[in-house]
């Protein structure tokens, strides 16, 4: 097993011609590019059982609704993280970011050009893909008015950092959040109402692959009711498997899987190929405001 720091060092790894890998777990809009690239199979339906229990609600979202290429693995929303003993209520809302001057110095935005931009997108009521350089300009002057209140752009350590105090409100993954709950009841997690990121890592399977067979019966294992329960006990990242919900805590199905309703409000991150460099550019400008 090998572990990636980003979905590019994988595809760059895969190009470069590394073989021996039979499942790769890619988010969702690497899969298109994989796919683009004939690098992955088409997924055979007939060779996994518990393809029935996957969540109509994922099919909703999904940028590949037809699997035709992957299986979900597991699902992070992107929202914010605020400690309810030091905030009595807050918005839900991306707005708070500039409007919660008193919390300043204590807060942290994702260190994510995608992410963070697609926050601001969605505050201003646009999409998180959009190829519109006048949204993107005024997403990145949202995003420089947050950056006042800030105390940095964080990825990894704004998850301890809400634990031991050094930070009040942070914008981060639900996932992640939901691991650092299950030790501090005092951290509370929202999804904006202006929309949110949805992150999916699917499973799927290179055309160099020489176990298949095998990959095939693990995608099925995980997806198997009881097996998707306890991984998302573990991990607290949603597995979109119905019937995993049976086997789950009262307390995992309160802080894992979304509210009804609530991922019709989320967006999936997608590949907008060479228009990335306007969000390049938006997010340089950002990294360079004072």
């Amino acid at each position: 097993m090998d572990v990636f720091n980003s979905n590019e060092a994988m595809l760059a790894k895969i190009q470069a011609g590394a073989r021996g890998y039979d499942l790769i777990f890619p988010s969702s809009y690497m899969v298109k590019l994989l796919a683009e690239n004939d690098l992955i199979e088409k997924i055979d339906k007939d060779k996994i059982s518990t393809l029935k229990n996957i969540d109509p609600i994922y099919i909703k979202t999904a940028l590949d609704p037809d699997m035709t290429y992957g299986v979900p693995y597991m699902i992070t929303f992107t929202g914010i993280a605020y400690r309810k003993d030091v905030i009595e209520e807050l918005e839900e809302s991306w707005g708070v970011f500039e409007k919660r001057i008193d919390l300043k110095g204590r807060i942290t935005l994702l260190d994510d050009m995608r992410e963070t931009l697609g926050a601001a997108l969605k505050y201003k009521g646009y999409s998180a893909n959009t190829s519109n350089e006048e949204e993107l300009a005024e997403a990145r002057d949202e995003i420089i008015k947050w950056k006042a209140n800030i105390a940095k752009f964080e990825n990894e350590q704004y998850k301890n950092g809400i634990a031991n105090r050094e930070f009040i409100m942070v914008h981060g993954y639900h996932g992640d959040i939901g691991q650092v709950q299950l030790e501090d009841e005092n951290i509370a997690f929202l999804l904006p109402k202006e929309g949110f990121m949805v992150s999916c890592d699917e499973m799927v399977i290179p055309k160099d692959a020489t176990e298949k067979d095998l990959a095939y019966k693990f995608i099925e294992f995980l997806h198997d009711g009881e097996i998707a329960a306890r991984n998302m006990e573990y991990t607290t990242y949603w597995c979109p498997n119905t019937a995993a919900v049976p086997f789950m805590s009262e307390e995992d199905k309160i802080s894992i899987l979304p509210s009804p309703g609530a991922i019709e409000r989320g967006e999936v991150i997608d590949d907008v190929g060479e228009n990335l460099k306007l969000y390049t550019a938006a997010w340089d400008a950002i990294k360079a405001a004072k």
